[in-house]
C-alpha cells in the first residue's frame, strides 16, 4: 500500500508543480496537493508586486492529485495571515487519510492551525525558505525568536532549501537529524533546451531592440520594486559609460515610473515589460549576464538565479540574497548591496576576455544540475521511507 502524502500550499506556481508531478509518479508513494486560496483556481489573479493581472502559460495542474479548498476570508490571498482560512482543510486531510503532511509556510490562519493539529498524529514535514539575513536586533528579535521556536515545535522535519534557510532553521531549535535538504529549483530542462531555437529567437528579439553583435547586454528581471533595487543597474550604466554596454530591466512593479524618468537621457538602458514563463528562456538568451542586485527585505533565495544559470549566464547577486552563497561561486560574483565599483569591475573583465566569461558561462550550466526537480524528489522520497 502506497505512503499517502498531503500538501498543503496556497496555489499553484511553476516552481512547484513540476516537482509535484513527478513526485505523485513516484513508486509506492500517493500524493494530494490541497490549495488553500481556493480563488486561486482561475490561474489569471492581480499580481501587486508586478502591478497588473498574471497568468502562467505553462501547465500547473496536470500529473498529480489536487483540490481547491474552500476559502472563507473575507479579503482571501497569500498576503496577510487572515487571507487564508479553510474550515473544511483538516477534515478533508484526514478523510484523505494522509499518512503524513506537508505544510508551505505557517503565516496563515489555516496552515498553522494544520501544523498544530496534525503534530503528534502523523509526520508534520514543513516547506519554507526564510532566513536570518533581514533578521531585526533588540527586543523584536527576541520576541519573534521566542514565538518562532513555539511554532517550529509543531513540525518534524523542515525540508530547507540551501545554507542561510538552514541556519535560520537551526537558530529557532531544530536539530540537525530534523532538516532534509530539498534545494530550490526550476526545470531546468525547460530552460536549457532547445538551446538553438531559443538563441534564434533571442536573435531576433535582439535586432528588433537594435542590438548588435558588438553590444554587451547586462539583464535585470523580476518585479521593479525596492527590494530588489532595479535602480542599481541606472547607477552601474554610470559607471559603464563606453557605448557597446546595453542594460535592459524587464518587469513591472512600482518603481517603473521612476525608473523610466530616471533612464530617459540613456538610450542604452531598455526596459521591457513583465515576460511569461515560455519567454524567459529567450530573455535570458538575449542578455550575456545576469544581474540580481537584491538589498532586502525578503529576497529568501531569487530563483530568477537558477533560471538564468540553466541558460548558461554568468551572474552577479548579493550578500542579502539568500541563495547566492548556494549558487555563484566561480559563475559570477557575490557583491554588498549597492558595490558598484565591483560590479563594474567583473563586467568590465566579462566583456573584454572571451575565455574568461566562457569559463563563467559553463560553470553556470554545469552548477545548476545540483538544484533540481528530481533532487527534490529523491529526497523528499528517501526521507519519507525514512519516517
Amino acid at each position: 500500500m502506497a505512503d499517502r502524502l498531503a500538501i498543503v500550499t496556497t496555489h499553484p506556481i511553476q516552481y512547484n508543480a513540476p516537482w509535484f508531478k513527478l513526485l505523485a509518479a513516484e513508486p509506492g508513494l500517493s500524493i494530494k496537493v490541497f490549495y488553500t486560496w481556493e480563488q486561486s483556481q482561475k490561474n489569471e489573479k492581480y499580481d501587486p508586486g508586478f502591478g497588473k493581472v498574471i497568468g502562467w502559460d505553462i501547465p500547473l495542474l496536470e500529473g498529480y492529485d489536487y483540490t481547491f479548498v474552500k476559502n472563507i476570508a473575507p479579503q482571501p490571498g497569500s498576503h496577510h495571515f487572515k487571507g487564508i482560512d479553510n474550515p473544511t482543510l483538516i477534515s478533508e486531510i484526514e478523510q484523505w487519510d494522509a499518512d503524513s503532511v506537508l505544510v508551505f509556510g505557517w503565516p496563515f490562519k489555516s496552515h498553522l492551525a494544520c501544523l498544530r493539529h496534525f503534530k503528534g498524529k502523523i509526520p508534520v514535514l514543513f516547506r519554507g525558505d526564510s532566513t536570518l539575513l533581514d533578521e531585526q536586533q533588540g527586543i523584536k528579535k527576541l520576541l519573534r525568536r521566542m514565538f518562532l521556536r513555539y511554532v517550529y515545535r509543531h513540525i518534524d522535519y523542515a525540508l530547507y532549501v540551501g545554507t542561510n534557510n538552514k541556519a535560520y532553521f537551526r537558530a529557532h531549535g531544530l536539530k540537525e537529524n530534523q532538516l532534509c535538504h530539498v534545494p530550490h529549483a526550476i526545470d531546468n530542462d525547460r530552460f536549457s533546451q532547445p538551446d538553438d531555437k531559443y538563441t534564434i529567437d533571442a536573435d531576433a528579439w535582439r535586432a528588433e531592440l537594435q542590438l548588435t553583435d558588438d553590444n554587451f547586454v547586462l539583464l535585470f528581471a523580476g518585479k521593479l520594486e525596492a527590494k530588489k533595487d532595479p535602480s542599481f543597474m541606472l547607477q552601474l550604466a554610470k559607471a559603464l559609460p563606453a557605448p557597446h554596454y546595453r542594460f535592459i530591466i524587464a518587469g513591472n512593479g512600482p518603481m517603473e515610473q521612476q525608473l523610466k524618468e530616471a533612464a530617459a537621457h540613456d538610450k542604452r538602458i531598455i526596459f521591457i515589460d513583465f515576460q511569461n514563463q515560455q519567454q524567459m528562456p529567450v530573455l535570458y538568451r538575449m542578455a550575456h549576464v545576469f544581474i540580481l542586485p537584491s538589498k532586502g527585505p525578503g529576497e529568501t533565495w531569487g530563483l530568477a538565479i537558477n533560471e538564468a544559470m540553466a541558460c548558461g549566464r554568468p551572474i552577479v547577486s548579493t550578500t542579502l540574497t539568500g541563495g547566492a552563497i548556494d549558487l555563484i561561486n566561480n559563475n559570477g560574483i557575490i557583491i554588498e548591496p549597492g558595490d558598484i565599483k565591483a560590479t563594474a569591475g567583473y563586467i568590465t573583465q566579462l566583456a573584454s576576455d572571451k575565455g574568461i566569461y566562457a569559463k563563467a558561462a559553463a560553470a553556470s550550466k554545469q552548477q545548476v544540475k545540483e538544484f533540481s526537480f528530481s533532487k527534490i524528489v529523491n529526497n523528499i522520497s528517501s526521507l519519507l521511507k525514512s519516517i
